[in-house]
């Protein structure tokens, strides 16, 4: 197995989306190890204070590129050798570093959880202490970090044409589970011939809800291991981390997003412990927690959380 860099660049990076008809950058084998290094952020919000420098591949993204139709600032796609329709990508996420030293965040009038309450826009420059993981936010408040990538995604069936980064989907992209830190595990479903996954929209932290529109919006480093899994068929993404098994569901009602999430779960149990989907949504019931994961992206989310010693 091979370890691959892959830096962001204008060549590297494409603005706001994700597409099956767009060019790999990389092409790596299943087993790979990539580390993946993102930037963020339109002009506007870019520091003007020389201790906080701006990555140079912010710039020339913005030089030579606009956004469309998202605001995130995607790296990749990498290509997967042996990846199918049909197959699931398990990602594992081995690490996450920050790669700038400094976030931002934005309350832009009729966005957000509060879409009519704040009708000015407001943006606030956060430091970031990369080695201790800690932000200092505006009133002095020293907030400990757990970062991740707000999206990740592969690419949507062709005939979808381009989708917008801003409306997590059946591929991924702006998922913006908290969960998925270091350690934890994405399972997407394979559209297209490489699954051809981006990255980007990094995260310092964020809350369940992101209900102001943004979290700590920050550039990060991930390392991943890509692992083509023509063992498991599914449609929807799911995920885990070291005690919890995840699944998700989005969509702009909050009571189908429960749904949908509910019902991934169920059908999760039965394949893991052989459970009935009664038994399954008897257990759910007792020890499954359902948690907001936003409520700010067109298409609301929510995740299922059941604890894996549960199924052994």
């Amino acid at each position: 197995m091979s370890d691959y860099h892959l830096q962001p660049s204008a060549d590297t990076c494409h603005w706001g989306f994700f597409d099956a008809a767009h060019p790999p950058v990389a092409r790596i084998r299943s087993g790979d190890t990539v580390t993946i290094n993102t930037v963020t952020g339109a002009p506007e919000h870019l520091p003007r204070d020389p201790a906080f420098p701006v990555p140079a591949a912010v710039t020339d993204v913005h030089a030579t590129q606009r956004p469309n139709p998202g605001p995130h600032i995607l790296t990749g796609p990498v290509y997967v050798e042996g990846a199918k329709p049909g197959m699931v990508l398990e990602v594992r996420i081995k690490d996450i570093r920050f790669f700038q030293n400094w976030g931002f965040q934005v309350i832009v009038p009729m966005l957000g959880t509060l879409p009519a309450d704040f009708p000015a826009y407001h943006y606030r420059l956060i430091p970031i202490d990369t080695e201790a993981f800690v932000a200092t936010l505006s009133w002095g408040l020293k907030l400990p970090l757990k970062p991740f990538f707000g999206v990740m995604g592969v690419a949507p069936p062709p005939a979808w044409g381009r989708a917008t980064s801003v409306v997590p989907q059946a591929f991924g992209g702006n998922l913006d589970n908290k969960q998925l830190v270091a350690g934890s595990t994405l399972y997407l479903p394979i559209f297209t011939e490489g699954a051809l996954f981006s990255c980007g929209d990094g995260h310092g932290v964020q809350g369940d809800g992101e209900v102001c529109i943004t979290a700590i919006e920050t550039g990060l480093s991930g390392t991943f291991e890509f692992i083509v899994r023509d063992d498991l068929a599914f449609t929807y993404p799911r995920a885990e981390t070291p005690t919890h098994y995840i699944t998700m569901g989005m969509d702009p009602s909050l009571d189908e997003c429960a749904k949908i999430a509910l019902r991934d779960m169920i059908r999760l149990i039965g394949e893991v412990r052989g459970l009935s989907a009664e038994d399954a949504y008897f257990l759910c019931s007792l020890a499954a927690d359902l948690h907001v994961t936003q409520t700010v992206n067109g298409s609301k989310g929510v995740h299922v959380m059941l604890e894996k010693s549960l199924l052994a």
